[in-house]
C-alpha cells in the first residue's frame, strides 16, 4: 500500500476545485440557457456562433467533467487554456488586469494541471493499471 502523497492531494484539489468553478460559473448556464448564450456569445474567429458556443460549452462542461474524474487530464485542461486566451486575447482586449483575473487565474490553474499532471488520484480507466488510485 502507498503512502499518502501530498503533491498528489493538491493535485487532486487543484483538478477538482477549479474544473467544478468552471463547470458552475461559465458551463451550466452556458448550456442550460443556450438559445440566450448563441444571441450573445462574441465569434472573434469567425467559426459561427453555433460552433463557438458549442466548443465553448465542450470546454466548460465535458473538459471540467474530464478533469474532475482525471481522465486525459493534460489534453481537457487545453480547451479551457484556449477559450481563456481567447477571451482575453481577442473579445475583452480592452480588459485591465483586474477585470480579467479570472480568465488569467484559470490560464494559471489549468497550465499548472498541463505541466504536473493529474497527480496518482483519479479514477482508473483499468483496474490495475500502475500510479493510478481510485477515488
Amino acid at each position: 500500500m502507498n503512502r499518502f502523497s501530498a503533491p498528489d492531494a493538491a493535485l487532486l484539489f487543484l483538478r477538482v476545485t477549479a474544473s467544478v468553478l468552471v463547470l458552475l460559473v461559465h458551463g451550466l448556464p452556458k448550456a442550460i440557457h443556450y438559445a440566450s448564450q448563441l444571441d450573445a456569445i462574441e465569434d472573434p474567429l469567425h467559426f459561427g456562433k453555433t460552433l463557438t458556443l458549442g466548443f465553448a460549452i465542450f470546454a466548460e462542461v465535458v473538459c471540467p467533467l474530464l478533469m474532475i474524474a482525471g481522465i486525459a487530464a493534460r489534453l481537457a485542461a487545453l480547451p479551457i487554456m484556449l477559450v481563456s486566451v481567447i477571451a482575453l486575447g481577442l473579445v475583452h482586449r480592452e480588459w485591465t488586469l483586474d477585470q480579467g483575473q479570472f480568465a488569467w487565474m484559470l490560464l494559471i490553474m489549468f497550465g499548472t494541471i498541463v505541466i504536473g499532471g493529474a497527480g496518482r488520484y483519479r479514477i482508473a480507466l483499468r483496474p490495475g493499471v500502475s500510479g493510478q488510485r481510485q477515488v
